[in-house]
C-alpha cells in the first residue's frame, strides 16, 4: 500500500502537481522562484504530455530490446511469459478477471513464439490477495493462453509481486527442471531491467520483447498533448528509476523456490488449487 503510493508521488504527473503545489507555497516567500519553478513544472507536464516528451524517454529503452527476428535457432529451452496487470470482474467474461491490454499483448506473441518453437511455456505473476478476492495476475494470463489461443503452459509461478521476484523464483523453477537458456516475454521498455533480474539468477536470456511505442515516425500530432503520451512517459519513468535503482542495489540472485510447492508446478492442478 505505502509502496504504491510512495511510487505514485514521485512520478509523473503526480509528481509535477506536488512541485507545482510547492512552487505555489514558495511564491509566498520568494515569488519569483516561485514564479519559475511553477511554469517550469506545468511546462514538463505538457512536454511530457506530447508524443515528442514521450519518445525522448522511451525510445532509449526500446533501443536497448530490439525485436526478436523469430524464435527459431535461437537454442532456447522455454519460453516465460511476464504478469502485467488485470481488469477484474469483467463483465463480459462473467465477472471472472481477465488480462488487461498489455499482458494481452505479451500472450499474443508468446503464443506465436511457441508455434515457432513447441518450446513449454512458464507465466510469471503474483499479487493474488489473502482472501481470494483477486487471484495471482499469472491465472487468467494461463486461462486466456489455454482458452482463447489454445496454447498449453506448464508452469505457473503465481508468488512474485515485483519484477525482481518474477526473476527469482522463475528460475528456481526452472533449474530444476535443468533449464537455463530462456525466451523472455515482456514489453520492449520493461525488458531491459527484466534481462537485468533473470540473469542474475543464472538464466541466459534471449529478449523476446513485444509492444514498441516508438516504432514509426513522429507526426504533427505528437505535438497535441494527450493522456497515452503522458501515460508513456509515466511508464518509460518507472522503468529507468527500476534501472538506475538495479545500478545501485541490483536484485538478488537468491535460490528462492515459489512458495505453493518445492516443486515445478502444473498449470492446472495449482489454477484448481487457487479457485
Amino acid at each position: 500500500m505505502m509502496y504504491g503510493v510512495f511510487r505514485e508521488l514521485i512520478l509523473p504527473p503526480a509528481s509535477l502537481f506536488c512541485l507545482l503545489a510547492f512552487a505555489l507555497l514558495l511564491r509566498l516567500r520568494f515569488p519569483r522562484a516561485g514564479n519559475v519553478l511553477g511554469v517550469a513544472s506545468m511546462f514538463l507536464l505538457l512536454f511530457l504530455s506530447t508524443g515528442f516528451g514521450a519518445r525522448l524517454l522511451v525510445d532509449p529503452l526500446e533501443r536497448l530490446a530490439p525485436a526478436l527476428p523469430s524464435g527459431h535457432g535461437t537454442n532456447a529451452e522455454a519460453i516465460v511469459v511476464l504478469a502485467a496487470g488485470r481488469y477484474a470482474a469483467a463483465p463480459e467474461f462473467n465477472g471472472e478477471e481477465i488480462p488487461d491490454y498489455i499482458a494481452l499483448a505479451r500472450l499474443r506473441y508468446a503464443a506465436r513464439l511457441y508455434r515457432q518453437t513447441g518450446l513449454p511455456i512458464l507465466v510469471s505473476g503474483g499479487n493474488g490477495t489473502p482472501d481470494g478476492r483477486f487471484q495471482p495476475k499469472a491465472i487468467p494470463m494461463v486461462d486466456a493462453l489455454e482458452k482463447d489461443f489454445a496454447i498449453p503452459v506448464r508452469w505457473i509461478e503465481p508468488d512474485s509481486a515485483n519484477t525482481a521476484e518474477n526473476a527469482s523464483f522463475s528460475a528456481a523453477m526452472l533449474r530444476r527442471e535443468g533449464i537455463t537458456r530462456i525466451l523472455l516475454v515482456t514489453d520492449a521498455m520493461h525488458m531491459p531491467r527484466s534481462v537485468v533480474a533473470f540473469s542474475r539468477n543464472g538464466m541466459d536470456v534471449i529478449p523476446a520483447p513485444t509492444i514498441f511505442f516508438s516504432a514509426g515516425r513522429p507526426t504533427w500530432m505528437d505535438i497535441l498533448p494527450n493522456a497515452e503520451h503522458l501515460r508513456r512517459s509515466y511508464y518509460a519513468t518507472y522503468e529507468w528509476i527500476g534501472l538506475a535503482w538495479y545500478a545501485v542495489r541490483p536484485p538478488a540472485n537468491a535460490d528462492v523456490p515459489p512458495k505453493v510447492n518445492e516443486n515445478s508446478v502444473d498449470s492446472g492442478a495449482l489454477r484448481q488449487a487457487l479457485r
